[in-house]
């Protein structure tokens, strides 16, 4: 995985570049922060973007998904990247601070449960046994604690830091209440810190985005989850027709309704749409259906703000088509 931190900028623009292209004519800048999982892709578009707008400056950061609200509703930031929908508590603040935002799906993710590629016990696991494993009141320490044929060994856990949107989606769709986990695991918002202890340990097991499972395919061990229908392993196909259930979920970019009537940033949140069928497969994430990305730029060109998730207790299981024709 690139640096988590990257600044996009073109030198020949201060070494005397003349072309009077369109792409030459536009100037500015396009803060983006938030999400760990989403970062794959918005750096790829904004590598891809930097190509066609040289005179750009696109800066993506990771703070995790509440990490990156915090900075989108103080200003700081014109987009963030999310890897769930944005908070009834979050949109209050958004109310209180003066902010409207424009909610886009850009891809769908699975959250993939994972452990050492030594483990040779543990290939599927049901989402009652992973309740057991991460609610608050689990008793569990060992791995026989989970199935008595399993090795009589402490059990080591690791999963993302409470501010991420897989955190909370993982806890919702698992626990049944976002943030409701167990607290004494090894917590990172970084997943490739995750990955490093995974890879690292016999007894581990943890969760994170579909992309960093892909990208260290060869250093953990992707565990098929049996939601209720039998254990389904992470692919693409599974998480687009959301067999792999209960993990598949929707990722977001929300974009500043102020900061999307700026030339720079606007036309990137529409190279934005346009390049994420193509780059989201890229970096190992699953394409959204043609009609979604559709309504999504509909949904942008048309300046809708809000969420089409506010009004849903839960959003495990909620189709995007229907979402966001309501809107």
């Amino acid at each position: 995985m690139r640096q988590m931190l990257i600044a996009l900028t073109i030198v020949a623009a201060g070494l005397g570049w003349s072309d009077t292209s369109e792409a030459a004519k536009l100037k500015g800048k396009v803060r983006v922060d938030g999400s760990s999982t989403v970062f794959p892709i918005t750096e790829a578009v904004a590598e891809e973007f930097l190509s066609v707008q040289p005179r750009v400056r696109v800066t993506v950061g990771v703070s995790g998904t509440g990490g990156g609200f915090e900075k989108f509703l103080a200003g700081e930031t014109d987009i963030n990247d999310a890897s769930r929908p944005i908070k009834g508590k979050e949109i209050a603040k958004a109310t209180e601070a003066g902010v409207d935002f424009i909610e886009l799906p850009v891809a769908f993710d699975g959250i993939s449960v994972v452990v050492n590629p030594k483990n040779d016990w543990c290939d599927t696991i049901t989402a009652e046994e992973l309740k057991t494993i991460w609610h608050p009141d689990s008793t569990v320490k060992k791995w026989n604690d989970i199935r008595a044929d399993w090795p009589d060994r402490k059990i080591k856990l690791y999963g993302p830091g409470v501010d991420s949107g897989t955190f909370d989606y993982f806890t919702e769709a698992i626990n049944g209440k976002s943030q409701l986990c167990r607290s004494d695991f090894t917590a990172s918002e970084d997943d490739n810190v995750l990955v490093q202890g995974i890879a690292g340990d016999l007894d581990a097991l943890g969760f994170f985005g579909f992309a960093y499972y892909v990208e260290n395919s060869t250093r953990v061990k992707a565990v098929g989850v049996d939601g209720g229908d039998g254990p389904v392993l992470p692919a693409i196909d599974s998480i687009a027709n959301g067999t792999y259930a209960p993990l598949s979920r929707p990722i977001f970019i929300y974009v500043e309704r102020k900061a999307a009537d700026k030339p720079a940033v606007a036309e990137f949140v529409k190279f934005y749409l346009e390049a994420a069928p193509k780059l989201v497969a890229e970096v190992g994430y699953v394409a959204l259906p043609e009609a979604v990305y559709q309504l999504a730029g509909k949904r942008f060109a048309d300046r809708v703000v809000g969420s089409a998730f506010a009004h849903h207790e839960s959003t495990v299981g909620l189709r995007l088509e229907d979402l966001l024709v309501v809107q």
